[in-house]
């Protein structure tokens, strides 16, 4: 039997299951062309002269790199005329981009990181695209860029489908329409993305954590605790040995831990503090934590669960701790000793 492509695998989760519609079917397909396109940009490096900085600053105030500012303009460019969108929302941009009136509108939103990890591209480590989707509130105004923020400040248990496409060796797209977790392989030859993982799941225990060390001076004392007690091995209270893995690409992270289990950590720590954290919420934090619950695992900031946060602005950041369950679950009990 010829193996399951994205289209096919949309159809019957729109047409056996009724789990989503028409319109989103469509929505997913052309945003993984999108990646399809960002993939080849990458795939080229320095032939395509897409390296190095862009020479501008995003809204968080952090330089650009050409690659960055393309995969924003694909995907840009991809999904503003398909007749699915009302608006969109981008790490690298300061407010929603509206679809043109020349264009028909749809009842979706859609937010995304271009492309995660962009410290990553000059040395050629995976890095990924990060995507979300919110239905468009009903009576949204979508006037003005400013008007339309308010329809995007939506909690994470709103999201009808969240994503992620990984760069590296292969190209991968990990989805969930809220049955599961399935994992998708681009076929080069073929141009089109087909099931290569359905029904993902994450162990609940796990020997891998991750987390930036560098920062360590600068966490709260559970965290602290938390990491202690990992680094003490066998002879310690978790009375196994660990191994801490870091490639500083969230969706290389996560997609290890998708694969075989682990914990990611980016707390809040004293120098973020002011900022509320370091991942954004609608790019970032809210489309991974719907992944890693559809595969069984857990997100929260330490002390909240992430797909419950009522967001007050688009580009609000907060902690992020994810993964297997009870790893998640113990760091969290220590938040609130």
């Amino acid at each position: 039997m010829a193996q399951r492509t994205l289209a096919r695998y949309l159809t019957e989760e729109q047409r056996n299951k009724g789990v989503i519609t028409g319109d989103l079917k469509l929505l997913i397909e052309v945003v993984s062309r999108a990646c399809q396109a960002i993939s080849i940009a990458i795939g080229k490096g320095g032939l395509g002269g897409v390296l190095g900085e862009a020479g501008s600053d995003n809204i968080q105030g952090e330089a650009q790199k050409k690659l960055d500012v393309l995969s924003n303009d694909i995907l840009l460019d991809a999904n503003e005329w398909g007749g699915h969108l009302a608006a969109m929302a981008s790490e690298e941009m300061d407010l929603p981009h509206l679809v043109p009136h020349r264009f028909p509108k749809g009842e979706y939103l859609l937010t995304f990181d271009p492309l995660d990890g962009s410290s990553n591209i000059d040395v050629n480590v995976s890095i990924g695209t990060i995507f979300s989707v919110l239905k468009c509130p009903e009576g949204a105004d979508l006037s003005t860029p400013e008007a339309a923020e308010r329809a995007f400040l939506q909690p994470g248990t709103a999201q009808v489908a969240a994503g992620y496409a990984v760069y590296g060796p292969t190209t991968l797209l990990v989805l969930t329409v809220g049955d599961g977790v399935a994992s998708f392989t681009l076929d080069r030859e073929q141009g089109q993305f087909l099931l290569t993982q359905e029904n993902m799941q994450i162990p609940v225990e796990t020997k891998e954590f991750s987390i930036n060390m560098a920062n360590q001076r600068f966490w709260e004392a559970p965290v602290q605790r938390y990491i202690s007690e990992m680094q003490a091995g066998k002879e310690g209270p978790l009375g196994k040995d660990y191994n801490m893995r870091w490639v500083g690409s969230m969706v290389a992270d996560v997609h290890r831990i998708m694969t075989r289990g682990g914990i990611f950590l980016y707390p809040i720590d004293s120098k973020l503090r002011a900022q509320g954290g370091k991942l954004r919420l609608m790019y970032e934090a809210n489309p991974m934590a719907m992944l890693i619950e559809q595969a069984g695992g857990t997100a929260t900031t330490g002390r909240q669960r992430i797909l419950d946060i009522a967001p007050e602005k688009l580009h609000q950041r907060v902690p992020v701790i994810l993964g297997s369950k009870n790893e998640v679950d113990r760091i969290t009990r220590y938040h609130a000793a």
